[in-house]
């Protein structure tokens, strides 16, 4: 961290010498404000040779930003659209040339005539005191404006592709989140926990403080004190079902060395701003290699993943006149799910259950978004990662949100470390799901679907548990 805040004390240091310079320049320069102001210190920056002036006009174009009305922001994005893109002339001359000779001169000067004007641009705005951060905030309002203005999406494509480079993994620094961190970044992870909320400072305790459970976060050296993504790990001695197998309160805690599973139990995006660019596999492959050199006893790896998509979609699939996946018995029977309390209710939920968990599988094993990818969001990264549909939960979060949107239903997916390549080559190169066969068995033509007169007659021993605490035994058949 000292290298970091040397860093930054000498860029701020330039910085003021480039605002003495400013002091000097024009009046009506300085006092230039609003949209047009803005765009006339946008193009002096891009015509500014010095490095203390840059800074200081960098500086002050985020910091006119900064107080900008959430209109005048919108028209900023237009400007950068408008204004800020390829030199037009340029590029055409430049495609002229590279038709009439296709040499390796011509191929660089078309790359570099395509090039909107706002990337280099941002690059020169990243050079004032905090920039990134602030660069970070715009992005996320340009987020929110590019569902109305589809212009827009050129510039978000722009701001999308320089983070990806200055957010790369070489950049980033893996550090472990505990009860000895400072407050003031607990105080963060609270805040961005976006999978099982975090309700006070006694809870975040007993997810970071005791002796089997770890935390580990991302940061870049420019948000030193802001983690970018961080993920909670508990170790175990199984693959729990149920996420009140990993959170309740009252259970008793083990020895690290006495697990022999590692299961990452929340993933959370800490930066709006910086949607879309990938941290969360690095952030897994990373975990899993310093958990492997600290507790060599691990063997296996594995999630236990929220389903935020099955909802909607099995509302779908229930509202179709002639659904592929539900027969319209299925249909009838699953009105239950209308019903806030049906899992309290053993009989329903039994019958529920033989329905629900085939759907289940035909939306991970055939549900597919336009371009042939599954439609689940989480499966999408998991799968991508090299990961396995190892097991479906029925019930295995009773929360509130996990019931409005999944019914319940978790997931586990399995980091088995021989497999990973084999797994995400398959999924990458033929958007392939591998699936434990137990997984694969739940599809409709593979099991007869039972009916809710035969739930009546089932075994006690496959009633449900009162609600938040689900079968931890519950495989996927």
């Amino acid at each position: 961290m000292t290298g970091t805040t040397f860093f930054s004390d000498m860029v701020q240091t330039i910085t003021e010498r480039g605002r003495k310079l400013w002091a000097f320049a024009p009046r009506e320069e300085r006092l230039s404000h609003g949209i047009s102001g803005l765009e006339g210190l946008c193009e002096k920056l891009l015509s500014s040779r010095g490095e203390a002036s840059g800074m200081a006009l960098a500086a002050e174009i985020l910091q006119q930003w900064s107080r900008l009305s959430d209109e005048d922001q919108r028209k900023f994005m237009v400007l950068l659209f408008d204004t800020f893109g390829a030199d037009s002339k340029r590029l055409d001359a430049a495609i002229e040339t590279y038709r009439a000779a296709r040499t390796p001169r011509a191929v660089l000067e078309l790359h570099q005539a395509a090039e909107p004007r706002r990337q280099e641009l941002i690059r020169r705005l990243n050079l004032a005191p905090n920039g990134i951060s602030t660069l970070v905030g715009m992005r996320e309002r340009l987020l929110s404006l590019k569902a109305d203005t589809a212009d827009l999406e050129s510039v978000d494509a722009d701001f999308a592709h320089l983070f990806a480079s200055w957010f790369n993994r070489g950049f980033l620094i893996l550090r472990p989140i505990d009860w000895s961190t400072p407050a003031h970044i607990l105080e963060k992870i609270i805040r961005y926990e976006a999978v099982h909320e975090i309700g006070n400072w006694d809870e975040l305790r007993r997810r970071l403080a005791p002796a089997d459970r770890r935390c580990f976060a991302f940061f870049h050296p420019q948000l030193a004190d802001d983690p970018l993504i961080f993920v909670e790990v508990a170790l175990t001695k199984a693959i729990p079902a149920t996420i009140t197998d990993v959170l309740d309160e009252t259970r008793a805690p083990i020895q690290a060395q006495d697990a022999r599973t590692a299961v990452f139990y929340s993933i959370s995006n800490c930066q709006a701003g910086l949607r879309g660019i990938s941290f969360g596999n690095f952030l897994i492959k990373q975990v899993v290699e310093d958990l492997r050199r600290d507790l060599p006893k691990l063997d296996t790896f594995v999630t236990l993943s929220p389903v935020p998509g099955f909802s909607g979609w099995l509302t779908r699939e229930r509202r179709k006149e002639h659904s592929d996946t539900l027969s319209a018995a299925d249909q009838a029977a699953l009105a239950a799910l209308d019903d806030a309390e049906w899992a309290n209710d053993p009989l329903r939920s039994a019958a529920v259950k033989t329905i629900l968990m085939p759907a289940a599988a035909s939306y991970f094993l055939k549900g597919r978004t336009a371009d042939g990818r599954p439609i689940d969001p989480v499966a999408r990264f998991h799968l991508g990662n090299g990961a396995r549909l190892e097991r479906m939960n029925f019930l295995g979060d009773t929360s509130s949100r996990a019931m409005r949107q999944a019914h319940g239903l978790m997931v586990n997916y399995l980091y088995k470390l021989d497999d990973i390549e084999t797994n995400h080559e398959a999924f990458a190169q033929r958007n392939e799901i591998v699936a434990a066969p137990a997984v694969k068995k739940l599809l409709r033509g593979d099991r007869p679907a039972r009916s809710l007169a035969s739930a009546k007659g089932a075994n006690t021993k496959d009633k449900q548990p009162p609600k938040n605490k689900a079968n931890s035994k519950e495989l996927s058949s």
